[in-house]
């Protein structure tokens, strides 16, 4: 089984008569919210400051864009 991430991938049809070349492989984000079902009692939260900067109150919900080519930092950067 892969592990577990945000990030989905899928495999476009490629016609034969697409004059551009083709993207083989598409990416795109799913938000940690669909998998929660609903917001559990005790959630782990950032502090006051911490929270402006993540953009949430919650860790579990923070997820930073990063591209596909881009390495993943550290939180809040």
């Amino acid at each position: 089984m892969k592990n577990f991430t945000l990030r989905k991938t899928y495999h476009p049809y490629i016609s034969p008569f697409d004059p551009c070349p083709p993207v083989r492989e598409k990416t795109y984000y799913t938000p940690a919210q669909l998998y929660l079902g609903y917001q559990p009692q005790n959630l782990e939260q950032f502090s006051p400051k911490e929270a402006l900067k993540a953009g949430t109150l919650w860790k579990v919900f923070y997820d930073p864009y990063y591209g596909p080519n881009e390495k993943r930092r550290g939180p809040y950067e």
